[in-house]
């Protein structure tokens, strides 16, 4: 009997971990993980806050993996353009998609898509140095920037234009970012969130970090945190939304020091309109109500209470959302591939042989990056279980055959160890983890072998 051989598309958290699971339970398989960029590591090295170096340890445990019997990297291979969803059903016995919510959902209102109002995800990519965003210009001269969601994101956001210099410098936030929220005219930093307090999204550790900033106060509207009786009986059995509410009170009962920004926090309060003429010049947002509906649910009800707040950029984060993928089915109302605990499911709802997806673009946006352990897992149990039935079936062919047939400049693991090696080498002097390379020319230039 030939070995199991499984193709991962996307190299991130839930990558890595289908990997581990699949060479940990049978040690004759072969995992090739296929990733459009020349690194690995997906939100790991360009979505976690650069700030956060404990978080991006994870990868420590992504190096041992990819030192596995069995494994091989293949960056800068994009499905759909350099291989075909047939081709890698052709030549694997199973395929596993983990590609992320690579893209941000849309707010609807007017206004949107004037300059200056930018998706969470662009902004947080730019400073993390994805080489896809290094040309974007945000415009960082006005005094107030807004941030619409109440989500680890947004307060991600709403953290780094509040970072002094000497909060930044040691973390491998780029360069051009570094100084351009440094020497930024941003005075104070407005985040909304359309339903209360109790119901914000961020957790503990996030919120109570903002009040540690070492050069911007926080303010919160003691009014803000009059609690309606649906909401306050939830403190009850939510610990995490109980802690935020009473760190939320620790920061309204604080004296401003008159430190150089402000970071507001605003709940009951949603975008109806940005305006402007030729760029962003406001945003309109409305006051909500919170009601509880049948099921006990919180929802946040318009009032007829309006107000205007100038700002010069508004940054969107109100959730991610996965992209299609050529030929594997999508489901466009949820931004996810369809499937059913894992297996994905064709258009008669019946799952396709050999076919699965984990992580965001499994079950959407949600959890922080130890949830797709366990999500990956369910996946790849079932890919075993179809394994050891006989279901799972290949033709012929290698990935790194039929790439050098077709021309394509493929990354091996020790490309990206090249990279690697390098950007630390040009953070240490600085007492940085690592100094990025930010260009497509840069990264491939680095991760070929030289002569």
């Amino acid at each position: 009997m030939s070995a199991l051989r499984v193709a991962v598309v996307g190299s991130g958290p839930a990558g890595f971990y289908a990997a581990a699971h699949i060479l940990a339970a049978d040690e004759t398989a072969l995992v090739d993980i296929i990733e459009r960029l020349p690194t690995p590591w997906g939100l790991v090295r360009l979505g976690v806050a650069p700030d956060h170096p404990e978080i991006k340890a994870v990868s420590r445990v992504f190096e041992r993996t990819a030192k596995l019997p069995g494994f091989r990297f293949f960056g800068n291979v994009e499905v759909g353009r350099d291989v075909l969803h047939a081709d890698l059903t052709r030549i694997y016995d199973a395929v596993v998609y983990t590609v992320g919510a690579q893209t941000d959902r849309r707010m609807g209102i007017p206004g949107e898509d004037l300059p200056g109002s930018w998706p969470a995800t662009a902004f947080v990519a730019w400073y993390n140095g994805h080489p896809d965003f290094q040309d974007l210009d945000f415009d960082l001269s006005h005094e107030r920037a807004i941030v619409v969601g109440n989500g680890n994101v947004a307060m991600d956001v709403a953290r780094m234009l509040a970072l002094s210099h000497d909060e930044l410098f040691p973390t491998d936030t780029t360069h051009a970012a570094i100084d351009a929220i440094v020497a930024s005219g941003i005075k104070e930093i407005v985040m909304l969130g359309r339903r209360g307090p109790a119901q914000a999204a961020f957790t503990n550790p996030e919120l109570k970090e903002l009040g540690e900033l070492a050069d911007a106060d926080v303010i919160v509207d003691p009014a803000d945190l009059e609690l309606d009786p649906a909401s306050e009986a939830s403190l009850a059995e939510e610990r995490t939304a109980a802690r935020n509410v009473d760190l939320l009170r620790e920061y309204a009962a604080r004296e401003p020091e008159g430190k150089a920004r402000r970071v507001m926090l605003r709940f009951c309060a949603s975008p109806v309109e940005i305006l402007g003429n030729a760029k962003v010049e406001g945003v309109e947002i409305v006051k909500n109500r919170l009601e509880a509906d049948d099921s006990g649910a919180v929802r946040p009800i318009p009032t007829d209470e309006k107000e205007v707040l100038p700002a010069g950029i508004v940054l969107r984060s109100v959730g991610y959302r996965g992209v299609p993928i050529p030929d594997v089915p999508f489901d466009e109302r949820a931004g996810t591939i369809p499937n059913s605990g894992g297996r994905v499911l064709g258009e008669s709802g019946e799952p396709l042989t050999g076919v699965y997806c984990a992580g965001w673009i499994k079950r959407g946006p949600s959890g922080v990056i130890g949830n797709n352990k366990k999500d990956a897992a369910e996946t790849c149990e079932l890919l075993l279980e179809d394994a050891a039935a006989g279901r799972l079936t290949s033709e012929e062919g290698d990935l790194e055959d039929l790439l050098i047939e077709r021309g394509v400049h493929f990354v091996e693991h020790s490309g990206w160890e090249s990279i690697d090696s390098h950007e630390k080498d040009l953070g240490a002097p600085h007492g940085k983890p690592r100094v990025k390379l930010i260009s497509w020319d840069e990264l491939l230039g680095k991760a070929r072998p030289q002569e």
